[in-house]
C-alpha cells in the first residue's frame, strides 16, 4: 500500500479499563474518543474484557457489523477521525471467536490476532482462534498504518512483514497482563520494534491493577514521545514525516538488509 503524502498524523491514545457488560462499553466510546486527533486507538478487547483467566468469551461475540461495530463508527463519525479498538469477533466455531481489531471512520479494517497468548501461564487457544497468517495495514490521514494485537508485539516478524508493506506507523492495542518484568518487557517490545524497522510505535494498553499501563508512543528512533503510567489516561502526540524520513536517512537498516 502506498500513502499520499502527509506531513503529519495527529494520534491519541485511550487508556481505559474495558468492563464485562458489552452495553455499558459501547455507550462509554463516544465520550472516550476525543475530538482532534486523525488516529485514535483504544485497547484490545474494548467491546468485552477478558474476564478471569479461562472465563469463556464466545457468548460475547459477534460480527463486525454487530452492535459494537456499529457504534464504533457512529463515533468515529461524529468525531471525524478513524478509531481502533478490539471486539470478539464470532467465527465458524462457535466456541471459539477471533480476538479482533475493528477500525472504522475514515479507514475500515478487521484485523484477527494472529499469534494466541499461550504464555506466561495464560492458554488463549483454548477459547479464541488465530487469524489468517495476512498483515493488515490501512491508509489513515496519507500515513500507512500496521495492525498488531498484544501478544503479536513480542514477533518481530510480524511486524517486518507489515512494514515490507508500506508500514510507517505500527498501532499495538494491547490487554498486557501485569506481573514481574512485563511493564518492562512491554516497554522494551514497543522500542525495539520503532528502532528496527524504523516506524513510529503506538501501543495502548488497559490499565492496572489487572494490566500494565503504560501506554506509549515511540518514534523511529526509538524516543519515547509520550507514556502514560498505570491508571486511566489519553496520551496525544503529533507523528512527522520528516521525522520518519530524517530516521530512515541516519539509520537505513531496512535498505541494508541482506536477508
Amino acid at each position: 500500500m502506498t500513502a499520499t503524502t502527509a506531513a503529519e498524523l495527529r494520534i491519541a491514545l485511550v487508556q481505559e479499563a474495558s468492563g464485562l457488560e458489552p452495553a455499558a462499553n459501547r455507550a462509554r466510546l463516544e465520550e472516550l474518543v476525543p475530538p482532534g486527533a486523525d488516529l485514535v486507538v483504544l485497547p484490545e478487547a474494548f467491546a468485552r474484557d477478558f474476564g478471569e483467566a479461562g472465563s469463556d468469551v464466545a457468548p460475547f461475540a459477534e460480527p463486525v457489523d454487530g452492535p459494537f461495530g456499529r457504534e464504533l463508527a457512529r463515533v468515529a463519525a461524529l468525531r471525524g477521525t478513524t478509531v481502533v479498538a478490539g471486539m470478539f469477533e464470532a467465527s465458524d466455531d462457535p466456541a471459539r471467536p477471533w480476538n479482533t481489531l475493528l477500525v472504522r471512520g475514515a479507514a475500515e479494517a478487521a484485523y484477527r490476532k494472529v499469534h494466541l497468548y499461550d504464555s506466561f501461564g495464560y492458554r488463549e487457544s483454548d477459547r479464541l482462534l488465530a487469524g489468517p497468517l495476512e498483515p493488515a495495514v490501512v491508509e489513515v490521514g496519507g500515513f500507512v498504518v500496521g495492525l498488531l494485537t498484544c501478544y503479536d508485539l513480542r514477533f518481530p516478524e510480524l511486524a517486518r512483514a507489515l512494514v515490507d508493506r508500506g508500514a510507517e506507523v505500527l498501532v499495538v492495542p494491547a490487554a498486557w497482563v501485569a506481573g514481574p518484568r512485563k511493564a518492562d518487557h512491554w516497554r522494551t517490545l514497543a522500542r525495539a520494534r520503532a528502532i528496527e524497522n524504523t516506524v513510529f510505535v503506538a501501543a495502548a494498553g488497559q490499565p492496572g491493577p489487572r494490566y500494565s499501563g503504560h501506554s506509549l508512543v515511540v518514534d523511529p528512533l526509538g524516543d519515547v514521545l509520550a507514556e502514560a503510567q498505570d491508571g486511566p489516561a489519553v496520551l496525544t502526540a503529533t507523528l512527522r514525516r520528516e521525522v520518519l524520513d530524517e530516521a530512515r536517512r541516519t539509520n537505513p537498516s531496512l535498505a541494508n538488509r541482506r536477508l
